[in-house]
């Protein structure tokens, strides 16, 4: 009864645990108070997932063949909008910008300029709602820029259930609340089975895998999850919307997806500096230590076949020769055929006087 469900009004969450290889539903938590709310926030609310939601961009940039070594630069864009509005002017969270960063950089740092950049310059908007429907988001998504930071609503069990795709390398868990009902008689009137749909090969969902590691090993997830000892292979996503209305975690070990929101029913500020990283992430380290303390925990993702390997200069994306600077060197993996090919050409030998004999590697900068 529509009746019951009451919206309140103080700070809501939900949190949503899935095994990986079923589907199955370990864990939901609709709300703070079922006798003061029947409203089912996992499975009835619709919410803007904000940069929870940027993987399906990025996934969507490896399957057009744009490697997470591609670089983009991080700096103020003017959108133009119909109907004479002024242009749209998205800013990060930090209000920053730190110039040229490679797609993995800027997935894990969750720069929403090299989203939006990405979306509108590589992918397309199309693109990425058809990504977002392999993926299980049922909700409709417009064709509008602000797509690729999560303006389009999702119901979470959904945006969780997502998550799966990445967690068994490429397909994605159908989630089950409910196996089987039988009648009093023991016929079985309904049966849900486990069932998987593929949305990624190995080697794809590999390396989105690899760069959702990232966030906890370096990014936006680092400081409540990565720093705090947290020793189970995992990998996940903050996500902070607009004005701090909605703040999201969803993550995930090889064995279980664990998505988790905060926010109020009539959409508001939460508080000053609301973020994801910041009020949910700790509360899912909590649960997820809490469940590991319990269960054996699970080896790390074994690197598919079909991917190869190449050393680059991050600045520019380049393959790495001897003379850019060893901090900026990485090993990257790729698709094969999404290398880059050309070598970096800013850090070049000091050429001496003219004569075209390089002066023993120096470098310049």
């Amino acid at each position: 009864d529509d009746a019951d469900l009451v919206r309140t009004p103080y700070l809501q969450g939900l949190a949503v645990t899935i095994e990986n290889q079923t589907g199955y539903i370990r864990a939901l938590v609709g709300g703070r108070d079922f006798a003061d709310s029947k409203f089912n926030r996992a499975t009835q609310a619709l919410r803007q997932p904000g940069s929870t939601f940027k993987p399906l961009v990025y996934s969507a940039a490896i399957r057009a063949g744009i490697p997470l070594s591609y670089v983009m630069m991080d700096e103020p864009i003017a959108v133009p909008m119909p109907g004479g509005q002024p242009d749209w002017q998205p800013q990060n969270y930090d209000l920053g910008f730190d110039g040229a960063l490679t797609l993995r950089q800027a997935l894990y740092k969750s720069v929403n300029i090299v989203a939006i950049k990405l979306g509108m310059e590589e992918v397309g908007e199309q693109a990425v709602i058809s990504e977002a429907a392999k993926f299980g988001i049922t909700t409709p998504i417009p064709p509008v820029p602000s797509i690729f930071i999560g303006s389009a609503e999702v119901y979470p069990i959904n945006l969780i259930a997502a998550y799966t795709a990445f967690a068994n390398l490429g397909s994605r868990a159908i989630p089950i609340a409910v196996t089987r009902v039988e009648d009093r008689q023991g016929n079985i009137l309904l049966e849900n089975k486990p069932r998987l749909e593929e949305v990624m090969s190995p080697a794809h969902a590999w390396l989105m895998t690899d760069g959702l590691r990232d966030v906890i090993r370096h990014g936006t997830g680092y400081g409540a999850i990565g720093s705090q000892g947290f020793a189970v292979p995992a990998g996940g996503k903050t996500g902070t919307t607009n004005d701090g209305f909605d703040v999201w975690f969803v993550g995930f070990t090889p064995d279980l997806v664990t998505g988790m929101w905060l926010g109020l029913d009539q959409p508001q500020k939460i508080m000053a500096n609301a973020q994801g990283g910041r009020l949910v992430a700790p509360a899912w380290r909590q649960m997820m230590q809490e469940v590991y303390d319990r269960r054996t925990v699970p080896q790390a993702w074994t690197r598919p076949s079909g991917l190869t390997f190449l050393e680059i200069d991050r600045t520019t994306g380049r393959k790495a020769t001897p003379f850019c600077p060893r901090q900026v060197h990485v090993v990257e993996s790729f698709l094969p055929g999404t290398e880059p090919v050309e070598f970096c050409p800013v850090h070049l030998p000091l050429k001496i006087g003219g004569s075209g004999v390089p002066s023993g590697g120096a470098i310049v900068p």
